[in-house]
């Protein structure tokens, strides 16, 4: 599939402090940009408006999923035919959309998600690289979707899989309900090696064990309720 118009989808929460550099990366060469603000309770609406981005501000705090559910729905009626989800807090490197645009090209899959652990990552503390490995692990043996990163945040949408797939956990554990669908529909996948930085900033956002240990419960819970 040729790439004609690309939209980025960004979800935040209280992301003034650095959304404005990742929204100017971003459109140095990726101009269509939607930021979903989750209800922020600092400036990001306003710091994401001047950096350049269409910004969308949910009535109240939703959660990461309904926020990507609300800026897929934006990029669709834009017309996007390949849609790409960016975390709001500095860890995803904006080359690495050409990483996936070239997986993409290369593999003609339904959706391309970003694998650290076929790249590289940085800064990634021990207890949580446990935690991503347990969750890769859970994901296989539930959905047989064999991925080496089932939490990352960066991945891209053909225009197709994003008209199909419902995101209806609000929370962390969209993550894995979108693999599950992934298999459900019969998606075809691939994943690029992708490059994440942790940094004192995202991991006092709230990449810590606790925040972890809630991703794994949530994959639970998620599961008993499918």
């Amino acid at each position: 599939m040729e790439v004609r118009t690309l939209w980025v989808v960004i979800p935040a929460f209280n992301e003034a402090t650095v959304i404005g550099d990742v929204i100017s990366g971003l459109r140095a060469r990726y101009p269509n940009v939607v930021v979903v603000d989750d209800r922020s309770e600092d400036d990001t609406t306003n710091v994401a408006v001047a950096a350049g981005a269409v910004v969308i501000r949910h009535p109240i705090n939703l959660g990461q999923g309904a926020a990507l559910q609300t800026g897929i729905r934006y990029a669709l009626q834009r017309g996007a035919d390949c849609i790409v989800t960016f975390d709001a807090d500095g860890q995803h490197q904006v080359e690495d959309i050409g990483v996936l645009l070239d997986t993409h090209t290369r593999t003609n899959a339904d959706v391309v998600i970003g694998s650290r652990f076929l790249g590289s990552v940085k800064n990634l503390p021990t207890a949580r690289r446990a935690i991503l490995k347990a969750a890769v692990l859970f994901m296989r043996i539930t959905s047989g979707v064999k991925l080496t990163d089932a939490h990352n945040g960066l991945r891209l949408l053909t225009r197709s899989a994003a008209q199909r797939l419902r995101i209806t956990q609000n929370r962390m554990a969209h993550a894995s309900e979108i693999v599950q669908q992934i298999h459900d529909l019969r998606l075809a996948v691939a994943e690029a090696p992708v490059t994440i930085v942790y940094t004192e900033y995202s991991l006092r956002k709230g990449q810590k064990l606790g925040n972890a240990f809630n991703i794994l419960t949530e994959l639970f819970v998620a599961r008993l309720n499918k």
